[in-house]
């Protein structure tokens, strides 16, 4: 995560330190850190996921929303807001009551970067189990075709993992009902 850009600031000056200056920060109880600029394909591969499942979603008029890398998330017994690469929400839309962040996502996508790999599968996914809503994790790898997801197994804290691998690969998110290409995660990432 590396070092805080400020420490012992409000929810307050870190909301008005984002509008003024512009750029994205992730707040944790007070530290902040601000967000690095994703790649080309990390860009790519958030766009087509966050489509896929919206599109999907939509179609099955399943009553869920689809969020893109816009909109936080705020981990509420932890006071901590984060930005997920895609989060979805089904029923009521749980806000935060400062920060207009979602409270209740039941799905998160990150699309791992080489600088921030270990942080989402490591403290950021401990972070994100604190969510109750949540049941579901995906990690996506930039360089191979590969996915993990960790499955909040029914009235447990215990996580199932399952790896995805390959161009020909159905990936299964179970949170939502849906099946998706792997194939169409990828489409349009730059080789090389």
């Amino acid at each position: 995560m590396g070092i805080p850009q400020k420490s012992d600031i409000t929810v307050a000056e870190y909301l008005e330190l984002e509008v003024k200056n512009q750029v994205k920060y992730e707040f944790h109880n007070g530290e902040i850190y601000a967000m690095s600029g994703g790649t080309l394909n990390h860009g790519i591969i958030g766009s087509n996921i966050h489509t896929e499942i919206k599109t999907r979603l939509n179609a099955k008029k399943s009553g869920c929303r689809t969020f893109n890398s816009d909109v936080k998330t705020f981990i509420k017994n932890l006071n901590v807001y984060v930005y997920p690469d895609t989060s979805v929400v089904c029923g009521a839309i749980e806000q935060s009551d400062e920060g207009h962040a979602i409270c209740n996502p039941i799905l998160i996508v990150e699309v791992l970067s080489k600088s921030t790999a270990s942080y989402d599968r490591g403290d950021k996914f401990h972070k994100y189990q604190n969510i109750p809503s949540l049941q579901e994790y995906i990690l996506i790898q930039q360089e191979n075709k590969i996915i993990d997801i960790y499955y909040r197994q029914p009235k447990s804290d215990l996580w199932r993992i399952t790896r995805f691998e390959g161009e020909h690969t159905i990936v299964r998110f179970e949170s939502i009902d849906l099946e998706i290409e792997m194939r169409s995660i990828y489409d349009g990432v730059l080789e090389g």
